[in-house]
């Protein structure tokens, strides 16, 4: 009898262990790794378009986000963001292990004129000969869509005539508007002066697959880029992923590399609760 119970209780140990290590290798991460430079993704994009108009006072958004890797990786996993006037409208993440694609499709109803902006993070995590390397980019798109009560519901992402620069600069007005008080607060909140700091909105990161931060090399950007993600993921997606709440308010955060070149802080704010996160690395010596 003795020895029945001591088999019984080593299989449960067992057994616990054991969910315990599925649990944590199948709980949503992105962890940066050294750059791999044997491999790249192929294809990386996110798009923004106007699908359908449901009715004269809604339409639908498609929202899109897709990347492409060389060859299946242990792990792929992307996320994609999506904001609307500055605030935030959608946050989506997926991941998949021994694949080379993922996919995120997403349609949005609105209603009312509004500028619509996208960023994604594109991750890819691989695993060989007990040596674990990464490979990340970034990918982005906006929209403007015009829904007026004189003319049908209309979009473009660049202006090619008088109306829609119009339109492009009243939608730009009222979400810079809405963004430069918001952040104002959080500088203020947080003690932080804007002069000694490059301020970029997170929308606008994209651009940085291709240019080096200030004082910074472009193999030293890219590591960056991946460290901030993994923070990102970990302190601003997952929880607002995760909230109960019906509709989670939020801004576009804010970025800013400081000008030493030895740091990096973001701010952003959920819900009313102010957050700053701050990523240290090394300027060039």
């Amino acid at each position: 009898m003795f020895k029945w119970i001591i088999t019984i209780t080593f299989v449960l140990l067992i057994s616990v262990i054991t969910i315990y290590f599925i649990n944590v290798q199948t709980k949503p991460a992105i962890t940066y790794f050294p750059a791999n430079e044997e491999t790249k993704f192929t294809e990386t994009e996110t798009n923004l378009k106007l699908f359908s108009e449901k009715d004269k006072d809604k339409y639908e958004i498609s929202w899109t986000s897709n990347s492409k890797s060389e060859k299946p990786m242990y792990l792929r996993q992307d996320v994609s963001i999506l904001f609307e006037n500055g605030r935030l409208r959608g946050m989506r993440s997926k991941w998949e292990q021994n694949t080379d694609k993922i996919y995120i499709n997403e349609k949005i109803t609105q209603e009312d004129s509004g500028y619509f902006q996208s960023v994604s993070y594109h991750h890819g995590e691989i695993h060989t000969n007990n040596n674990i390397t990464s490979i990340h980019r970034l990918s982005g798109d906006n929209l403007y869509v015009i829904d007026s009560p004189t003319t049908a519901i209309d979009s473009f992402k660049k202006p090619e005539n008088r109306y829609e620069e119009e339109w492009k600069h009243l939608l730009d007005s009222i979400t810079k508007q809405q963004l430069l008080f918001h952040w104002h607060q959080l500088l203020k909140h947080f003690s932080i002066k804007s002069k000694d700091y490059l301020t970029v909105p997170l929308t606008q990161l994209s651009k940085y697959n291709e240019e080096p931060l200030p004082n910074l090399s472009q193999e030293q950007t890219d590591k960056i880029m991946g460290q901030l993600w993994e923070g990102l993921y970990k302190n601003y997606v997952i929880p607002i992923i995760n909230s109960n709440e019906e509709k989670v308010q939020s801004y576009i955060p804010i970025v800013l590399f400081s000008n030493q070149a030895d740091h990096l802080i973001v701010l952003f704010e959920s819900n009313g609760e102010k957050m700053k996160l701050i990523q240290r690395y090394s300027p060039i010596k």
